[in-house]
């Protein structure tokens, strides 16, 4: 039987994590962030923290110290890093299959990057909140996946072609979650989207690995595109329409 974490299990992790923080003398700092900082937790959430480091303090040494005890004594079984600017991100999968994502940044980076943000401990620094991404970034990703969908099913490299024309499909439903202010960040508030913004996209779902399927979800996904385009920029839209148009019907056989 697979073993899976229950919510009460990592409630109890956190609070000992919580308060490991609260008793090293290396840690300046601790917020909880993510959905249980908005007391918005579901039964597969994970554990998010967030701690700063003191100063004069080598993190390098902190991260070695608190990833040796996530193994020693939490069954942590891997890990990987993220890193921005100066804040690494480790997050652990531990054999429950429960993710624990421990932030550890110095003083200065302490602080709210979004609203999923409350300190436990110390003082927070004042942060800018991240940039979002803009129509414009998006609708050149947007096409820039679609150009190489285009070739991939030309060359009859499929799942090269399906991983595009997903590609494509993303920054289409990144556009409407702009549009509808929601989160574009990583499929976050594609589920909140009304259904008229989905249904677009929907059919260009890859449904088989063969030209005639990439080709009909290529053609789909390619006016999907355009009408986003086309809510976030006219004239844009305008300049683009042939040639996006071309694109839906070049990998057409002739």
């Amino acid at each position: 039987m697979a073993l899976v974490f229950t919510p009460e299990e990592r409630g109890r992790l956190r609070d000992a994590l919580i308060a490991a923080a609260r008793v090293d003398e290396h840690i300046s700092g601790a917020a909880l962030t993510g959905s249980a900082s908005l007391g918005a937790e579901d039964r597969w959430s994970d554990i998010d923290l967030a701690l700063g480091i003191a100063p004069e303090v080598e993190i390098t040494a902190v991260i070695a110290d608190w990833t040796a005890s996530m193994y020693r004594d939490h069954q942590a079984v891997h890990h990987t890093d993220v890193i921005s600017g100066a804040t690494t991100y480790r997050v652990f999968l531990l054999a429950s299959t429960l993710q624990v994502d421990i932030a550890f940044a110095p003083p200065t980076e302490l602080g709210p990057t979004a609203p999923t943000f409350r300190l436990l401990f110390g003082t927070a620094a004042d942060k800018p909140p991240p940039p979002q991404p803009t129509a414009a970034t998006l609708i050149g990703m947007g096409w820039l996946y679609a150009l190489h969908a285009r070739s991939s099913i030309a060359r009859g490299r499929v799942w090269q072609a399906e991983y595009m024309i997903s590609g494509v499909r993303d920054h289409v439903l990144a556009l409407a979650c702009l549009r509808h202010g929601v989160s574009p960040y990583q499929g976050r508030g594609m589920d909140e989207l009304p259904p008229e913004a989905t249904a677009a996209v929907a059919a260009a779902l890859v449904r088989a690995l063969d030209g005639r399927e990439l080709r009909r979800a290529f053609r789909v996904v390619i006016h999907a595109l355009l009408a986003e385009i086309t809510y976030a920029d006219l004239e844009l839209a305008a300049r683009l329409a042939d040639t996006l148009q071309e694109l839906a019907t070049g990998t057409d056989p002739r």
